[in-house]
This record gives structure tokens, sequence and C-alpha cells, in this order.
């Protein structure tokens, strides 16, 4: 069945994404919004908005009752969450389901099932899927842990089961500090998601974290949209990442390939998804590559992997969600060229990288061949204190690895914002490191090559001044009540700067 109107359940650039992937399509749109979000350009890019509550997210975004009102007293038929947020809360999914609405994304009996890492592991081993060596069993008496632990030897890893994003995860590197890390885990786990079960798991020193883009569609198929790595991470956060990943062999690629459509048809799984995986590097060349997890939701890194094939990620959600069936075979969908994604935070990294608060007194992202930014911001936008601080995504693409990182030092370079501190100088370092460019990535990057990176010494108020007159020479960006009003020159599939889907290709 057509999806005729659409409520887009979130903010900020994905937002903004999901909106003008539905005008391209035809599908009349509303949006909601905070209190804190009044001026934001995902309001004026939508055909309705509805604004639904004060800015702080549990009054607003994660208020699961007021957004299903909003679908429902403007006709919606369909629901998109985006990523964040109640994008993979399976009782929300199943309200959707339950008012009559199209919920764009897999079924909330899949999320409930891949979000609990002990029972998804459970299903992955049963389905053959290589796991860490650890302990996943129900049984979480202080005692059976230790006894597990000492099985599995240090460092070992405990993590949340419910849960992501480094939140309940411990590495612990010898017994006297088991006891200490796992209460210390089962807190935060408990605090951040009602859920104080833990998992273990071998800890790897040196990973690489390697995702591998699927779909499904409800008429049983599951396919793969190849690989990104994301293995540039700060506190368990990915930061920057790219695809295709420098480390695979063809053969290394397919055999991992594999075991993520695996993981999918296991799972039932239907609509975007992503299979994580750690693989661990060896001298030898005999990589291992082992499952993490799967995320129910749209990834913030998909633009990699629309770059490379060419295929519009969230317009394939869309179709899927409304019943059709995925529109090209396995053996159809190719990738080429190298792209990679970098994430543009407010943030100071002289404070640790504190959030940072402000307005944003000028906005001037870089422009040019095969550049695209997806943001959610535009000058004078208020960089609240309650959300996320991600301005924006910046990725590139280029004909092999060499080039498109070139193409991002250049497009960082000219990566212009005042008002707030943002991490750019950071990323800056990140891809200019003699290592980066060779491709000798880990989830230990950071620690090892940028340890005690401080930021470049602010420029004088002469500099600022006179960068804000160049910027304010610039030509004058379409604010976004005039994007609304004359369609949508800024939408990734029409940029005129060069990029465009790859002709040809499937979807």
């Amino acid at each position: 069945m057509a999806i005729r109107r659409l409520l887009v359940a979130n903010r900020g650039e994905i937002a903004v994404r999901i909106l003008r992937a539905c005008r391209e399509d035809g599908i009349a749109t509303v949006a909601v919004y905070s209190e804190a979000d009044a001026r934001s350009p995902h309001i004026a890019l939508a055909d309705k908005a509805v604004l639904i509550g004060p800015g702080p997210a549990a009054d607003s975004y994660l208020c699961a009752d007021r957004i299903l009102a909003a679908a429902h007293s403007t006709n919606a038929d369909a629901v998109h969450p985006g990523y964040g947020f109640l994008s993979e809360n399976a009782d929300f999914a199943q309200q959707c389901s339950d008012a009559g609405l199209t919920f764009v994304g897999p079924p909330a009996s899949a999320i409930r099932l891949l979000g609990d890492k002990i029972r998804a592991k459970q299903m992955m081993a049963e389905a053959g899927v290589p796991l860490v060596p650890g302990y996943i069993e129900e049984d979480q008496a202080d005692s059976r842990l230790l006894a597990e632990a000492r099985r599995i030897g240090y460092p070992l890893l405990i993590k949340a089961s419910a849960g992501g994003g480094g939140r309940g995860m411990r590495i612990v590197r010898e017994e006297a500090d088991f006891g200490p890390a796992l209460s210390e885990a089962r807190r935060e786990a408990a605090a951040a998601f009602g859920d104080d079960r833990v998992l273990l798991e071998r800890y790897i020193e040196r990973s690489r974290h390697i995702e591998f883009q699927i779909f499904g569609d409800t008429h049983c198929s599951v396919i793969h949209l190849f690989e990104r790595e994301c293995s540039i991470q700060r506190r368990h956060q990915k930061i920057i990442e790219e695809s295709p990943s420098p480390i695979l062999t063809p053969e290394l690629r397919q055999r991992m390939a594999d075991a993520a459509v695996q993981a999918g048809r296991a799972a039932g799984y239907v609509n975007a998804g992503t299979v994580e995986f750690l693989l661990e590097e060896r001298p030898d060349g005999d990589h291992r590559f082992y499952f993490l997890e799967v995320n129910t939701r749209l990834q913030v890194e998909h633009p990699v992997t629309e770059m490379v094939t060419g295929i519009d990620l969230v317009k394939l959600q869309l179709r899927v969600a409304a019943g059709e069936p995925i529109p090209f075979a396995q053996e159809n969908v190719t990738a080429s060229g190298h792209a990679i994604e970098a994430r543009i935070y407010a943030e100071d990294p002289a404070a640790g990288f504190l959030p940072s608060l402000g307005t944003l007194a000028a906005w001037s992202p870089p422009d040019g061949p095969w550049i695209r930014v997806d943001s959610g911001v535009e000058t004078g936008i208020e960089v609240s204190p309650h959300y996320d601080p991600m301005l924006a995504k910046l990725i590139v693409c280029g004909e092999n690895r060499a080039e498109a990182v070139s193409r991002m030092e250049r497009a960082l370079r000219d990566f212009h914002v005042l008002g707030v501190q943002t991490n750019i100088a950071y990323l800056r370092d990140i891809v200019g490191h003699q290592a980066f460019r060779a491709g000798a990535l880990s989830t230990r990057f950071l620690d090892e090559h940028l340890p005690s990176w401080k930021p470049p010494a602010a420029p004088t108020e002469e500099a600022m001044l006179a960068l804000a007159a160049e910027m304010a020479l610039e030509p004058v960006r379409q604010p976004a009540s005039a994007i609304a009003e004359e369609g949508d020159p800024y939408s990734p599939w029409r940029l005129s700067t060069g990029w465009r889907s790859t002709a040809g290709q499937p979807g």
C-alpha cells in the first residue's frame, strides 16, 4: 500500500534528509518539532508541522503519544523514525502498527529481538555467524560471571545486553578490577536502558569495526549493499566512516557479506539494517571477523553507501515499507569509487570535547564536485543543550581512496563555522595523519596516534573579522523557507556541484 503522507519523528539533518526524499517521490510530509527547534530548517521543508512539546527530548521527541497524536491530527499514514530517539524502540514501532500507521523500519518483533544482545548473539550462534569468544547466557549471578571471566581470560569486555553507544561497557584487564567494573556497568546499564544484564567478551586489543548495510523486504529477500569501515572512534562513538574498507580482500569481503545476509535472514529482517562486525587484524593476514550487533534502523553514515552504490537508501526504505519488493537482485548491486564521511560536531576540543552551545553566527560548508553536506542547520540557528551536538555530515567521494582522502582534507579546510567551537580541526588532523592515509586503522587509532591532541591556537580577532567579511561576500545561500517554496536545489540527489547518483545503477 503506497505511502501518501509521512510523519518524520525526528529532527536535524536526518529529518531534512527524509523530507527531501519524500518531496522527490511526491509523498506529502509532516514534521514534528519542539519549542527549541521552532526555527529549524526541517520545519520549512514539510507540508505540515506540529509542535510536540518543550525543548527536552523526554518532553517532545521521546513522547510516543504526542507523535502519534500528531500523525492522527494530520492524517499521516506512515512514520519514519530516523535514527536516535524512538528509532530502535520496539514499543513505539508496535504502537505505530496498532494505530494503523506504517512504520518505516523493521517490525517490532525484530527490533525487540535484536535489541537484546544476549538473545541476538544466541540466535547468530545458531545461524553459524562467528561470535567473539565470551559468555552470552542468562545466568547473571556474580559468581557465574566471575567464573566465566576466568575462563575467557583477561583483558575482557563487559557489555550491557540492552543498549549501545558505549554505555554499560567496561574493559577489565585483571581480575582484581572485575567486581567494581561489573557493578559500574550494571548501574550504568540499568540507568540508561532499564536492564542491568551484561555479557562478557574477550577484548581484542587491535581490531577494526566493519559493518555491512543490509536490506530485507516482505517478499523474503535479504541483500547486502557492501561494507563501511567505522574504526575511527572516540569514546566508542564513530566520527569517520568510509567505504570500501581498505583492509578487505574480495574473498574476506564476500565471507563477511554472506554472514551479514545470513544474520538478516535468521532474524526475518525487513527494511534497512546494519550488521556490525569486529575484525581481528592478524600479522599473518589471516584476519578473523566476529558478529557484534544489528542496528535496526538507518545509520548516521548511510550516505557513504549511497555514494559508492548510487542507491538512495531512504527512498528504498519507503518503498519496502509500502510493501514493494527490493527492485534489484544481489548480483545487480555494484560499488565504485571510494567515499568518506566525517561528522561535524559543535564541541569544544579544548574543554574535553564538551558540547559547544550558542548561535551559529556564520555557517559556510564546502562545495564542489563530489562533495556532499547533509545538515539541519543554517546561519542564525541556536545549538541547543537538549540534543546531540552533531551539526552536519561531510561526505566526499573519489575514484580511489587517495583521492577521497585528499578531497576530505580540502573540504575540511573549506568548512567555516562561527559562533560555536567545532571538531573540524581535529578531523583535519586525523585524515591528514600518515597512518590514516596508509589505511592503518583500528578502534585504538586516536589513542595511539593523537593521544595528546591539542586544538590549534585560536585565530586572532582580526582574522575572525576577515573570515566573517569574506563569508558575507559569498553568494547568498537560500534559506530553508525559500527551498520550501522553490523546490529542493540542495537535495543530495540534485547537487549542482557535480555529485549525482551513478547512472545505470540499480534503484
